[in-house]
């Protein structure tokens, strides 16, 4: 009897730790980056490939860093959001493309519209990998100092802006 009783117990707690995974949001992963700087970087400009562009430019200032890819369906599903932003002037939004073919990139920001002060080109995702992306879109609150402060996972939605990143960017600009 003990000998079927063993490996029952075993399935039992091994199907637990299952659901127990399974119910878990993968969005709220906390990111080991939280209010740590913001990885070192130097990367060539998506519109001007001849500039660059690095976390060093930001300095003193409050900014986001969207990774966004032409290939990425839920990329076009955060983009009006980003637009309205863009337009309300809060807070700069810059871009990460993230392993993408410069054509296509720019295309997509032609047909869709353009909501970045600038984009950057990260073609072997290496930068995307250092800020722990692994997968767009994702967004990250950086502060004067150049810390992330906060990591949205997913698209950006008007109640994860409204609710979490304006109230925070509000704070950290003040």
């Amino acid at each position: 009897m003990t000998r079927f009783l063993v490996p029952l117990v075993i399935f039992i707690v091994m199907v637990a730790f299952l659901a127990v995974g399974l119910g878990l949001n993968p969005r709220e992963v906390p990111s080991p980056l939280i209010n740590k700087p913001a990885p070192a970087f130097q990367l060539p400009q998506l519109h001007q490939p001849d500039k660059t562009f690095s976390q060093q430019d930001m300095k003193g200032k409050v900014w986001l860093l969207n990774v966004w890819a032409s290939w990425c369906v839920s990329c076009r599903q955060e983009h009006p959001v980003l637009m309205d932003l863009a337009k309300s002037n809060v807070v700069p939004i810059y871009g990460l493309n993230y392993k993408d073919p410069r054509e296509d990139a720019i295309a997509w920001l032609k047909q869709l519209g353009d909501p970045y002060v600038l984009s950057i080109a990260d073609r072997d995702g290496r930068v995307g990998i250092d800020f722990g992306v692994y997968g767009v879109p994702e967004t990250f609150v950086i502060d004067k100092e150049g810390a992330i402060r906060y990591k949205q996972i997913g698209p950006v939605t008007p109640e994860a802006l409204r609710d979490k990143i304006l109230p925070l960017v509000k704070a950290l600009q003040s």
